[in-house]
């Protein structure tokens, strides 16, 4: 398993690709930072990462597909999945060498990222506890959508159309807070409760005002691991339909 790892974060970084998404997140963090430093009154003492975090989440979602998309529709596509499904190691090795494969680019172009609070902390003052619960649960929210775009791509042959399917199902989940604040959804509180209760952008919401939650922590810990327990039923199915 941990050749498999070492050749998909081979193939990340051996190619344009990492450099590209990397480059564009930092594009997007600069602009989420330099704007709130921009909106900052002259009495602030003090600089949040809340909203930063918050703020270029939703552009980041835009970022995950990228990053996911060709994890297994690639393979699919040029046909050398074959040569796993064929091959002596078991599917939860496959999808999770890949998922840390990704993890691990995804926490690299994080760490760059840690260059605004050093900053932040040389030039003012940083509410740490704010900060790290800040980074926590943007990794945990992260880990859940690349799970999330890892099954997109293993339903489909076509890396586009897996980005597509991944765009589609992060901004469900974005747009789930918003629906259930609806009329019709907040007519039936067991429905809004349920959907409140599964929604993402609610429990990072407590990491963001720098709150740490463990209920939210194993919510998110274990939201990832069904949706690959998922992708691992879903290539078991195709590896046995083959024979």
């Amino acid at each position: 398993m941990f050749a498999l790892y070492k050749r998909e974060v081979r193939s990340y970084f051996c190619t344009p690709f990492a450099y590209i998404v990397s480059a564009l997140f930092l594009m997007v963090f600069s602009w989420s930072f330099i704007r709130s430093i921009s909106q900052m009154s002259s009495s602030t003492l003090s600089f949040q990462f809340p909203a930063v975090f918050y703020n270029n989440f939703f552009f980041f979602i835009f970022l995950i597909p990228l990053l996911t998309m060709r994890t297994f529709a690639e393979e699919r596509k040029s046909h050398t999945e074959t040569l796993w499904l064929s091959a002596p190691i078991r599917v939860w090795q496959v999808v999770l060498a890949k998922y840390l494969a990704v993890v691990t680019v995804f926490g690299l172009m994080l760490v760059l990222s840690l260059f605004y609070p050093l900053v932040a902390f040389i030039k003012g003052s940083v509410i740490v506890s704010s900060l790290i619960c800040g980074y926590l649960g943007f990794i945990l929210w992260s880990l859940v959508c690349i799970a999330v775009g890892m099954l997109c791509s293993a339903v489909t042959d076509s890396p586009i159309l897996a980005a597509v399917f991944g765009e589609a199902a992060m901004i469900f989940v974005i747009i789930l807070d918003s629906f259930a604040e609806t009329q019709f959804v907040q007519s039936l509180p067991w429905l809004s409760s349920a959907m409140l209760w599964f929604s993402t952008q609610h429990r990072f919401a407590a990491f963001a005002q720098g709150f740490f939650s463990v209920s939210d922590l194993v919510f998110f810990v274990s939201l990832s691991a069904v949706v690959l327990a998922w992708i691992v039923i879903v290539i078991e199915k195709r590896r046995w339909s083959r024979g």
